[in-house]
Order: structure tokens, then sequence, then C-alpha cells
């Protein structure tokens, strides 16, 4: 019997405008569904539509961030700021470039396509073009500079969820035609605005005049614990936050888990890590990852890594967590000295972007809510993540500082104001790495705090050794609101 053999299917001209309705609702409804961008704004979203609006210097913008943070839905946000302030509907074009058929296409060819519009625009009313997973495309990176290059009449958005496939080899593509712009996943405080609960803070120029002005607006933090260990357990995640989730915290826990083991860990260490670098044993990244998850908030003996991981080498065990930073599964803090060279000598800490992405991938279970030390660790990280995010807005270095046995959290380096953190437990927490910090390096004097859930509000120039005390939730807020105060600043100034 002779089996029949049919010509490989090609795509017609037809198919990709089908996808180009499908991608691009608003054309038919004039807005976009509120399934897609949800009425309550992202950070980014608040102001990266003003970034685009008065683009100066031009720039192509890029969104970065961990998977299943909402990058998409920043995005769709942005569009329906940009229709709400006058932009018509035949100026905003949508394409997400992991599907199959826009694949195979360059962007060139696929904009030459889709912009019947592209004659009529002009520098001051360009089309606005949103590449989600903007590095699936064919040649992302030569078309982006050729677009800036040729002074294409469009204003480019795209997201991506590694930093690697940008900066890998790319860096002269970039230089001076894009912008990296940051999502972290939600903080404290957009957690509390999601669910109708926001609070007010002032917020001033620097993180340490914002704490001095929150010392006197202290606004009712009562009610904030409950939701801070719901968000804890949850993550901060728009997937997880906005569907309706189980009543109870064990519930909550394993839904988490569940739902971040498949789409943030197993995605990014079977897809996107492969896809860029080339790991040839996946499984192996996993067992990095799981082991670190075992260290985090703690400081990284790669030695002693690598020989739980049966022999792994150094350079192995160091390219690997390269891979897991660049991913956005996890980031490192240097110790803090006065020289460079004895910041990077000396060994990192370890933390998760998202404590819940750490339980997801040890697969903890229930294991959190049993363990008084294991939710120390994870309200370490939390404040960690909230540094972090807050770190990458105002481009202040984060470190930690460690001499012998003394030791502190975090250290915010701010060139003229820097503040230095002690997370614990209970307000009968050591001072001893906060007194041998300000001994050895005068200029945190008076600029250090004591940070626990339980903490009566005390500034550091009401006590003789200069070191004051905060309630967590408090420190949590003001850390996201400063964030989101610097990303506007930066994107969008003025009034």
């Amino acid at each position: 019997m002779v089996k029949a053999s049919f010509p490989p299917w090609q795509p017609r001209e037809e198919d990709y405008l089908q996808i180009f309705r499908e991608q691009n609702p608003w054309y038919k409804e004039g807005r976009v569904p509120e399934t897609l961008a949800p009425p309550v704004p992202r950070s980014l979203a608040k102001s990266l539509w003003k970034r685009l609006k008065h683009n100066e210097p031009a720039r192509f913008q890029v969104v970065l961030g961990p998977r299943r943070v909402g990058k998409s839905t920043a995005m769709y946000q942005t569009v329906q700021r940009l229709l709400d302030d006058g932009v018509g509907v035949q100026r905003l074009v949508w394409l997400r470039m992991d599907h199959p058929l826009l694949m195979q296409l360059e962007l060139g060819a696929l904009l030459r396509m889709w912009l019947p519009e592209m004659a009529k625009a002009t520098p001051q009313e360009p089309i606005y073009v949103f590449l989600d997973e903007v590095t699936y495309a064919k040649k992302w990176d030569v078309w982006l500079k050729t677009f800036f290059d040729e002074r294409w009449p469009i204003c480019l958005v795209g997201s991506s969820s590694a930093t690697a496939a940008l900066r890998q080899g790319r860096l002269e593509s970039g230089v001076g035609r894009w912008e990296e712009q940051y999502l972290a996943p939600y903080l404290l405080h957009e957690f509390l605005e999601l669910h109708g609960q926001g609070v007010a803070l002032p917020i001033s120029e620097t993180l340490s005049e914002t704490l001095e002005a929150s010392l006197d607006q202290v606004p009712t933090l009562t009610t904030v614990a409950a939701q801070r260990r719901r968000y804890l357990l949850t993550g901060g995640f728009p997937e997880l936050l906005l569907l309706q989730q189980p009543a109870d915290e064990a519930g909550v826990l394993l839904h988490s888990q569940r739902t971040l083991r498949s789409d943030a860990v197993e995605r990014a260490i079977y897809k996107d890590i492969p896809q860029t670098f080339g790991v040839g044993d996946p499984m192996l990244l996993e067992r990095v990852l799981y082991t670190l998850a075992g260290q985090f908030t703690g400081i990284l003996s790669p030695s002693n890594i690598c020989q739980n991981l049966g022999g792994l080498t150094q350079p192995t065990l160091d390219r690997y967590l390269s891979y897991l930073e660049r991913a956005f599964l996890v980031f490192t803090l240097t110790n803090y000295s006065g020289r460079e060279a004895t910041r990077q000598m000396r060994g990192r800490k370890l933390y998760f972007v998202d404590g819940a992405v750490r339980n997801a991938a040890l697969q903890r279970g229930l294991g959190p809510l049993s363990d008084q030390q294991e939710m120390g660790l994870l309200l370490e990280n939390l404040v960690a993540g909230h540094l972090h995010a807050l770190s990458q807005q105002s481009q202040v270095r984060l470190h930690y500082w460690r001499d012998g046995n003394d030791e502190v959290d975090f250290v915010y380096d701010h060139p003229t104001a820097p503040l230095a953190f002690e997370i614990g437990s209970s307000m009968s927490h050591s001072r001893k790495g906060l007194q041998a910090l300000i001994k050895r390096f005068p200029r945190f004097e008076r600029r250090c705090y004591i940070v626990t859930p339980d903490a009566m509000i005390v500034r550091p120039s009401s006590r003789p050794d200069g070191i004051g005390m905060l309630p967590l939730d408090l420190l949590l807020l003001v850390l996201g609101m400063q964030a989101e105060k610097d990303l506007t600043q930066r994107l969008a100034p003025g009034p």
C-alpha cells in the first residue's frame, strides 16, 4: 500500500492576519479586555505610557522580569492607558512573538505586513508596537537596531523573561537604542492596592528621607500583618493573586507551589535557560537550584555545594548560578566594604526573587507553616526582595556585611544617605552586628535599624548607640512605595 504524501503546509498571509486580529482585540472592541488589563495598574504601567508619549531621549523599552510576574499585564495596561489618552487603535500593534507562526518570519517582514498605517505615521504620531517575548523573534536584536537607526516611525516596547537573551553578545545593538525596565513580583503595597486596602505614606527623594517622614505619619498596621502573611505564602505573581484562592493557609501554600513549580521553575529550567545557553543537562541545573534553595539567606560555600552535587566543578556551578540569576529566579549580594576588590573576593549571600519560588523549587509542602525558623528566613527573603526591587529602580547597590562573627543582613549603599538593616524575630534581637558596622564605618551612625514584626518605632537619634527600630510591615511598605516613586521619577519626571 502506497502512503499518500502531502506537501508541507505553508501559512498564507490570511493566517498571519487572523493571528493579528486575535492578538489585538482593541481593533474590534475599542479597548483592552479587562481579563488582559485588570483595572488596578502595576507600578510600571502607571509611568511607562508617559515615557512612550514623551519619548525623549528616543529609546525603545524592554520589560524584564521573572516568568508569570505580569510583564504582559503591565504592557496591556499601558496599551489601555494610551487608548484612554486618545491614541487611535490603528496606532497600537501587539505581537506575541513566541507564537509558532510568528517565530518563522523576521520582524521587518511582520511589521511591513501588518502596518498599513506606517505611511501615515510620523515621529510625533508614531505606531506603538508591543512585542511580547521579543527575544523569540528571528534576529530580533538586528531588527531593533535597524528600526532605530533607520528611524522607522514606531515606538517599541518588548518583553523578555531572561536578561541573558538581551545581553549575551548583543550589547552593541542595545547601547543608546533601548532601555531595560525591571518588573519585580508584586510588592506588599501593590498587593494591598490590588485588594482595595492601599496605604498612603509620604515619599521623599531618598529612602532615608522617606523613612524619617514615615515615622511621623505611621498608618494603621494592625490589618497589614494578616495580609502580609497571606502574600508571603502566595507569592507576588498576579496569576495567583487575581484568581480565587483557597481560604485556608495550607491550601494557599500548596496551590502556590503547584502553580509556580510548573509556570516559573520548570519553564525557566527546562525551556528558557537551555534555549538561551544551550545547557545540555537541565536536570543538573535543577539539582543546583534545589541545593541553593536549601541554603537561601546564607553565605554560599561553593566547595561544599560542589561536593554535595557529586563533584560538580566550581566553574560549572558559577556558570549555572549566573544562569539562574539571569532568569530572575535568584539574586546574590556581595559583602560590603570600602574597596570594590574586597566585595568581590568574599562570599555571596543568596536570595530568591520571591520566597514562594523557593518553596516551589524545594516542593516544601506545608513545612513553612510549622517551622518558625524557616518562616523567619522567608521574612528575611521578603525584605531582601523588596530591597532588591528598590535597588533596581534607584541604582543604589545592595550588600550584606560580615566581619568575623559580626554580621548585618542588608546594607543599602546610597552615596550620601546609606542605611543598614538587621532583620529579627523579636525586639530583643542582637544589636552586636550593627554596632560593629558603625564602629568600622562611621558613615552608618544613626542610620541603622533593627526590623521585627512586633517592633515599636524607635528613631536612631533617640538611642545612645544610634540604632533605631522599625516594624517589618512599615519597612516593606516604604520600600515598595520608594521603588515606585524612583521608577516614576526615572520614566516620567515632572508633574
